[in-house]
């Protein structure tokens, strides 16, 4: 199977770990069965044997359990405890690399890819199902093996004791075949279909644990409690199928393997009465068969394990076989300095090819160090021009200059490190306020952490906060105000001290206190460096060097802003009705 095989990658690494965890537990597994090969020995040798005298069948009686005390006190438990021991360490490991792979993975997945998939979805691959193929190693690459040589060990030592009733003790193993190949060929699908519910129950309820103040502002929850139960029964339906399927295939196993010892009894009985066979070897054989068929048993229920696990590998792997929208050519090569001059060279962009263009054939030059505003109504492809130049997205059509070189010849992490951007709805992440301004130098040092927070006017109010930049901030910093996440946002920028900034929105939607102070910030972290600035408000980007109107996906006019006003054309229009709404 190809899925085993792609998994068996991760376990490589790990093989010897694997060899020296087999041997271990052969010796654990073999050593249970001595107590059949006893139970034999003491009825016949010396329970029965008539020659020797009580006390010598009561001297070889305790010399014998001595041996076993030993071999089961002293020799036994530290062998259980390394087979253990071991089989954890190696799964743990292989998890750990998968887990690390993924996490690499789905940081190079697209904007695209976040854009149609629910984050739950994502971290229930990530945990759940990464978690269940950790059978697979300890079930599947041990334990399997393990009762498979603990079954062919007791059929070894039971042919030496007699061939017959071995050949008996086998009579149900083809029933076995036939059960586990009508039962468990359907059960990876049902497994894969109840995981799937379970990702989407989890998803809803990421989204909706994010959104709960929404919830409770509406006061829906009588509606999303229905529509969680929508979620949790198409849940619950699955994995009762499930579990009908696997109840049934037990249910079949366990006869089979309640069957066994019946035929042994009814044999061997029969042999005893006309004097073929010893006491001692049917009590033997009625042992043995208890620990050929338990794992046996076991060997069924790592059916249903592996099955599980194998449909988990599949979600795993159907993950990280997402393609990446943005990657590295191979000839790439690492940015290294940059001017800033940039130049959009007949751009024209869509998010789908199936879609129709938000941008056609855009033609725009920013000089080094110029301040660049871009206007206009909502929807009129601003924010995806800009996002065109950290390549959040590719251009459809055209090219996007840096320095003269199409940006798609450079490493994508070294281009997106030499440019800072402040969004109008900056994620912060639920740790302390220094924390979350060290993302834009994480080597920084403390003065230069401070130094940052004071050039965005930022560093007052942290200080006055409970713990200053120790502080917790709360998951996408909930207990800062809309003001204060701008000013620490603005702040790791200053930190990151890139050549090329963007802000898209940056004061929108703030108190004027809150955008006066922001605003003053911005100014400052926009001198000396390539900015373009995407504004609502066209009061904060008069001072740009040059305006730039766009509609529809195109250029409608371009000029200063004294220039623009003097056409007396959209741009005019559009601050007219501004000043008036003021």
């Amino acid at each position: 199977m190809g899925v085993i095989k792609r998994y068996l990658q991760f376990v490589k690494p790990y093989r010897w770990k694997i060899v020296w965890t087999l041997a271990i537990g052969i010796i654990k597994f073999t050593i249970p069965l001595l107590i059949p090969i006893l139970m034999k020995y003491v009825i016949d040798d010396v329970v029965g044997a008539d020659a020797l005298s009580p006390d010598e069948k009561t001297m070889r009686l305790m010399l014998t359990m001595g041996v076993m005390l030993l071999i089961f006190v002293v020799i036994r438990p530290p062998v259980e405890y390394y087979r253990q021991y071991f089989a954890q360490w190696t799964a743990s490991n292989i998890l750990y690399d998968i887990r690390d792979r993924l996490f690499t993975h789905i940081q190079k997945l697209s904007f695209k890819f976040y854009s149609n998939t629910r984050a739950g979805e994502v971290i229930s691959r990530v945990i759940n199902d990464v978690e269940q193929t950790k059978d697979f190693v300890i079930t599947g690459l041990m334990n399997l093996w393990l009762d498979a040589a603990t079954v062919i060990i007791a059929i070894i030592i039971m042919v030496t004791m007699d061939v017959p009733l071995t050949l008996v003790s086998l009579a149900v193993f083809p029933l076995y075949i036939i059960a586990v190949r009508y039962f468990f060929g359907n059960l990876r699908k049902l497994t894969r279909a109840r995981s799937q519910a379970l990702a989407e129950v989890q998803s809803y309820l990421h989204e909706r644990v994010a959104g709960m103040s929404l919830i409770k502002s509406f006061a829906i929850e009588d509606h999303e409690q229905k529509r969680f139960d929508k979620n949790n029964a198409n849940f619950l339906e699955k994995a009762l199928v499930h579990t009908s399927w696997t109840a049934k295939a037990f249910s079949v196993v366990n006869t089979i393997t309640d069957i066994a010892p019946l035929i042994v009894i009814t044999y061997a009985g029969y042999q005893v009465i006309h004097g073929d066979l010893s006491i001692g070897t049917m009590v033997a054989f009625m042992g043995f068969v208890e620990r050929l068929y338990n794992p046996l048993r076991r060997l069924v229920n790592s059916s249903t394990t592996l099955t599980q696990s194998i449909a988990s590998m599949d979600r795993v792997f159907e993950l990280l076989d997402e393609k990446y929208d943005i990657d590295d050519a191979p000839d790439a090569v690492k940015l290294s300095e940059v001017h800033g001059n940039i130049h959009l060279e007949n751009v024209t962009f869509a998010y789908d090819k199936k879609e129709n263009p938000i941008l056609h054939a855009i033609n725009l030059e920013v000089k080094q160090g110029e301040t660049i505003a871009l206007v206009g109504m909502s929807g009129g492809g601003k924010s995806s021009l800009v996002s065109l130049i950290p390549r959040f997205y590719d251009v459809t059509e055209g090219r996007v200059l840096l320095d003269g070189t199409d940006i798609r010849k450079y490493k994508v992490r070294s281009l997106r490190d030499k440019i800072g951007m402040v969004l109008q709805d900056n994620i912060l992440f639920s740790e302390s306020v220094k924390s979350n301004i060290l993302l834009g130098k994480p080597e920084a040092t403390d003065e230069e952490v401070y130094r940052a927070a004071k050039q965005a006017n930022a560093h007052e109010f942290i200080m006055n906060l409970s713990s200053g930049y120790d502080t917790k901030v709360g998951e996408r910093g909930v207990k800062l105000s809309g003001g204060q996440k701008q000013r620490v946002a603005i702040a790791r920028v200053f930190l990151k001290n890139p050549p090329i900034l963007i802000l898209d929105e940056a004061t929108s939607a703030l108190d004027l206190e809150s955008e006066q102070l922001i605003q003053e910030s911005l100014e400052k972290l926009a001198k000396d460096r390539t900015t373009l600035i995407i504004a609502h408000r066209l009061s904060t980007i008069t001072h740009a060097d040059k305006i730039v109107l766009i509609e529809h996906g195109e250029i409608v006019e371009t000029g200063t802003h004294e220039e623009l006003m003097k056409k007396r054309g959209n741009y005019y229009q559009l601050f007219q009705v501004q000043q008036l709404d003021m």
